[in-house]
């Protein structure tokens, strides 16, 4: 069976504006990828769904993230020009993404930053992701590598475990009124709260999420307000990706999370994977990224939501004996 191959170029991916000019990209991108990418052109073909036949974007399947820890998930032929791999304790199997255009993704959390929080030019950014940095293949280190190199400021920089260091800087950058944005994994942040406390209202902290294995799983209301106390800021930001994405949804506080414009949260039923749920509902998180084009673009987490009528959603979870994953929040 053959597919008209993918019409969607990268600028207009991310200049989309309306529901309809989504909804044709997505429908583009799935019969493209239908074709191209090999485990997801098997997986549709034992759901017996004639791609032909997919008019809208109820109807597109979502391949199982677990797929990317046993295929090579990329449409078409195209040599990788990176490789990010999942975090995991020793005997977990990692996910892999194959990127073969690492303009897409360049171009995605780019843009996506610059959506929520502003070009990276004019502020300070701190990294405080030490288990991150002591690994390889991340997308997350990618990315704020690309971020901090943006960064004119001179303090901007990673952190592993100088917490004196760091805490002299963000005195230092209050003193100043300078716009920062701490960017922290965890259970690195509630480390350096634990010797030192900050009252810096205009700070933005974001956590990528995850303990690690380092500390017992809290509930978000717990760890925020811990987190908002500690810095002395009245919200959490948080950032929700992961590695067989190239795209992240943003939340400035409470959990609630924004896609830009090319991502789209829709819920599936925890009992009918196959069934998709209205918004107010809390079921499976699907995760449509069109920033995904040369790999899939219809993944199905392992993650549990909630999702609103504005597009916006809220993490509540994991399913049961599901592998727990570097970039996600923690269960409520």
């Amino acid at each position: 069976m053959y597919f008209c191959s993918v019409k969607i170029s990268i600028p207009s991916v991310f200049s989309i504006s309306s529901e309809k000019e989504f909804c044709d990209a997505a429908l583009a991108i799935f019969r493209h990828q239908a074709e191209h990418c090999a485990p997801y052109r098997e997986f549709i073909g034992h759901l017996h769904v004639d791609p032909l036949q997919v008019k809208d974007l109820a109807a597109i399947p979502y391949l199982p993230i677990s797929f990317f820890k046993s295929h090579r998930v990329v449409s078409g032929d195209g040599k990788e020009e990176i490789i990010f791999s999942s975090s995991g304790t020793t005997g977990q199997t990692q996910s892999r993404h194959f990127v073969t255009d690492l303009q897409l993704y360049d171009e995605s959390f780019n843009r996506a930053f610059a959506q929520f929080y502003g070009g990276a030019e004019d502020t300070c950014l701190l990294a405080l992701l030490p288990s991150y940095l002591e690994r390889d293949g991340s997308s997350l280190i990618y990315m704020v590598d690309a971020l901090l190199k943006q960064s004119v400021h001179p303090e901007s920089g990673y952190f592993l475990h100088n917490h004196g260091d760091l805490y002299q800087k963000l005195v230092t950058l209050k003193e100043k009124g300078q716009k920062t944005i701490l960017i922290g994994v965890t259970y690195a942040l509630l480390d350096f709260l634990e010797t030192y406390q900050l009252d810096f209202p205009e700070l933005i902290v974001m956590e990528t999420g995850g303990m690690k294995g380092k500390r017992k799983e809290m509930v978000r209301e717990e760890l925020h307000d811990i987190l908002k106390s500690g810095f002395g800021v009245s919200a959490i930001h948080s950032e929700y990706g992961m590695t067989e994405l190239l795209s992240q949804a943003y939340s400035k506080g409470e959990g609630v999370f924004e896609c830009p414009n090319w991502m789209k949260i829709v819920l599936r039923d925890t009992n009918d994977p196959l069934t998709l749920l209205n918004s107010s509902q809390t079921g499976g998180i699907n995760v449509i990224d069109l920033a995904n084009i040369n790999s899939c673009s219809f993944i199905a987490t392992q993650d549990l939501g909630r999702l609103s009528s504005d597009g916006s959603f809220e993490v509540l979870g994991r399913f049961d004996n599901a592998d727990i994953r570097g970039c996600n929040l923690l269960v409520q």
